[in-house]
Order: structure tokens, then C-alpha cells, then sequence
């Protein structure tokens, strides 16, 4: 219910509300005629405008609220300053948490910035080595500097007792950063990959077949297996790394790389097989897509394919041989469960260890029809593709062309 402004009341009507206001407070609903008359008379006189009542805070909440307020500073204040500070060393208030060296420093030392490393840890890093005095000097250095953020994980050639902002400066500028970098490309086998890492970080080819499986944290799709599980990519192995560390480094980087394709961890080992097939069968990433499609369509029994996929890729992967376009008739009736054109569907496992491109073609094939493709000249990588088996021997008479031509390379 609304009430009329207190300039349109009359004087009883002001004398009622204050009697209510005032006898309300104390509890007292009727006039008390005991009252001696000098406490009732005279009448009270009403102010124009009441006073506003004031609420009293409860001392709680106001605690309450400037401690929420202090954590929304205190975060925004981590977020700001969350690369530099990660992992930020505990500093007393002693003078020794300022030192500072001057200068480009003396000498050589090599320093390992790990991978992930923040920038708490790399300043501990450098004042352990001696390069800086002290991991403090160097955490104000990064923090005064916005391209700290941009250090990048390897090996840096820095000197003895360097001043904070020239140890910063070098590890900012490429050129003082070791490249040693391994590339394993896509479509390796095993063997061919143990000798790659073999020739570049000095180590023997048995020392990584000596390397229990079991030990490299392989995703259950692997089935305790290496093939097609070591991930293709270059990288940047520390100096003291073991083999077991290195093939641990690409099982990991493969795990990432699935998560953020979004392979299905169901769906893992299957489509880790159809791509390592079309990674074997196809030359250039456009044509990737379609390989998929085709590998997709052959897997449908048919009275064209029977289900039999007719890869000459896993003909290879049997033989262990490269160098060759094409496969032989003998070869090609070897009693081996890897042998798609004598075995309908997939093969037991992967034939090699397909890179992104190839994983995403065996996730989303490109649509269409086509059941044959061929490699109609395999050294532009020119690949045709057709629906029908006529189309398909018209182009395979493309590819008899070029081996007539090149008999040493089929």
C-alpha cells in the first residue's frame, strides 16, 4: 500500500506517524496516561523530512568483502605476471637476492632450458651454472622485459658471471641457441627410425631396440607395440638424453597431437592403421583425403574389391624394402596377415608412423566414389583416380608407361 507525501498530511496525520515512529521503537502501542505531562507536552515538534534511518554494517561481511577483494587482485596480479612468476624460487630479504654481476661475462658454459620451463626455473637454472648472480637479479630482469615470454626450450651458449640483462639478451636472440634438431619424417618404419636417431645423437641402432616397449607410456592403442606410435616431427633432444628418452619424447608428442586432432581413444588403433596406409600410398597432402576415401570404400565387401584393399604399401612393409614403385606377382601372394591383396579388411597393425596430415585424411576421408588409384608417374607424384576398374586400367597403363621407361625403379 502507497502513502501520500508528508506534504499533503495534515498535523494529525504527522502527529500519528511520529507517535508510531517514536512509541514503535520502544515497544509501546497505546498511550500511557501515567506519563507525567511535562514527558507527553507539549507536542513534539515533527521535522519537515525525516531522518534517514542508517543500517548498521555487519563487521563480518564488510572482512568478507575485502578479502574477496584482495584475492581478485592478488589473481589478477598472477595472470599478469604468470609466465615470469611460474615457479618463482622462495627469496629471503637478505642482500645476497639483488646481487648482480656486470658486464657480458667470460668464458663459455652451455645451459639446458627445459621444455615447459618458467621463468622461476630457468633464473635458477642460470645463478646454479654461475651464469647470473643471482636467480633474483635475473627474475627482475624478465619481469621488466615483455619478450621474456618468447624463450624458447634448447640449448644456449651463455658466459661466466654475466650481468642479468645480457644473460636475458642472449637467451632472447637465436643465434646463441644450439639446433640440435632430429627430423623423423612421416611414413618411417621402426627400423628406419631407430636409424635416423641412431645417426644423430651418436648412439647405436641396438640401443633402441633394447628399450622395453613397456617403459614408454604408449597409449593402450598401441598395444605394446612401437610401429606407428613414434610420432614424426623434428626434435631438439638434450645432450644427456638415452634412447628410452627419446622414444618416450616422440610416444608423448603422438599423444598430444591425437588429443588435439580429437582421435577417439576407441578409435585410436584403427585409424592409426588406415593412416599409416594412406601415409605409404599417397605423396602429396591434397591427395591424402582421397586415398582415405578409397581405403574406405575397398573395406565394403564388394564383388569389385571383396573387401580387399590391394595396397602395395603393406607389400613393402613386409618386405622391408624401399626403392620400388610397384610390387611383384610373387610378392604379392606371400602368405603374411599384412598382405591386403591375398586378406580382406585391415591389416593386424600399422605399417608406419603417419604424421598429422595423413591421421586427419583417416578421420575425415574426402567424399566421393573412387575404389583404384595409381600413381601414374611416380616421380612428380601425379596420382589418378577412378570408379570403375576400366578407368582404373587406363591409368595403370600410364604407370607400365613410366616403368617401362624407368625399369631400375619397379
Amino acid at each position: 500500500m502507497s502513502l501520500p507525501p508528508d506534504e499533503d498530511w495534515d498535523d494529525e496525520h504527522r502527529r500519528s506517524r511520529f507517535d508510531d515512529d517514536v512509541l514503535g521503537l520502544r515497544g509501546v502501542k497505546e498511550h500511557d496516561e501515567s506519563l507525567a505531562d511535562d514527558v507527553l507536552d507539549p507536542e513534539p515538534e515533527v521535522p519537515m523530512f525525516r531522518p534517514r534511518r542508517r543500517r548498521r554494517r555487519n563487521p563480518l561481511a564488510t572482512v568478507v568483502a575485502l578479502v574477496l577483494a584482495a584475492a581478485v587482485v592478488v589473481t589478477a596480479s598472477v595472470y599478469a605476471f604468470g609466465w615470469v612468476g611460474d615457479l618463482l624460487p622462495s627469496f629471503s630479504t637478505g642482500s645476497n637476492d639483488v646481487q648482480d654481476y656486470e658486464g657480458a661475462g667470460t668464458g663459455e658454459v652451455l645451459v639446458e632450458v627445459p621444455q615447459g620451463a618458467g621463468g622461476g626455473q630457468i633464473a635458477q637454472i642460470l645463478a646454479e651454472a654461475d651464469v647470473v648472480a643471482s636467480a633474483g637479479a635475473f627474475t627482475a630482469a624478465l619481469q621488466a622485459d615483455p619478450r621474456s615470454s618468447s624463450i624458447q626450450p634448447g640449448t644456449y651458449r651463455m658466459a661466466n658471471q654475466m650481468s642479468s640483462s645480457a644473460a636475458l639478451a642472449r637467451l632472447l636472440d637465436g643465434n646463441y641457441r644450439e639446433i640440435n634438431g632430429v627430423t623423423v619424417r612421416e611414413g618411417l618404419w621402426v627400423s628406419e627410425t631407430f636409424e635416423v636417431l641412431a645417426e644423430a645423437t651418436g648412439n647405436e641402432v641396438s640401443d633402441y631396440e633394447d628399450v622395453d616397449p613397456a617403459t614408454l607410456d604408449l597409449p593402450d592403442a598401441a598395444e605394446g607395440e612401437l610401429e606407428g606410435f613414434l610420432y614424426p616431427s623434428t626434435y631438439e633432444f638434450a645432450p644427456d638424453s638415452t634412447p628410452q628418452d627419446q622414444l618416450r619424447a616422440m610416444v608423448e608428442l603422438g599423444r598430444r597431437t591425437y588429443a588435439e586432432i580429437g582421435v577417439p581413444d576407441d578409435e585410436l588403433r584403427e585409424i592409426i592403421i588406415k593412416a599409416s596406409i594412406v601415409q605409404g600410398e599417397g605423396m602429396f597432402a591434397e591427395d591424402l583425403p582421397k586415398v582415405a576415401r578409397v581405403v574406405e570404400n575397398r573395406l565394403v565387401d564388394t564383388a569389385d574389391t571383396d573387401g580387399r584393399l590391394q595396397m602395395d604399401s603393406t607389400i613393402h612393409f613386409i618386405f622391408q624394402e624401399r626403392g620400388k614403385a610397384g610390387t611383384t606377382d610373387e610378392q604379392r601372394q606371400v602368405d603374411d596377415p599384412y598382405n591386403t591383396y591375398v586378406n580382406p579388411g585391415l591389416p593386424p597393425g600399422p605399417i608406419n608412423s603417419p604424421g598429422e596430415a595423413a591421421i586427419r585424411a583417416a578421420l575425415n576421408p574426402e567424399p566421393g566414389n573412387w575404389l583404384y588409384f595409381v600413381t601414374v608417374n611416380p616421380s612428380t607424384g601425379e596420382t589418378k583416380f577412378a570408379d570403375t576398374y576400366e578407368e582404373h586400367l587406363k591409368n595403370q597403363d600410364e604407370f607400365l608407361q613410366w616403368c617401362s621407361d624407368n625399369p631400375d625403379q619397379c
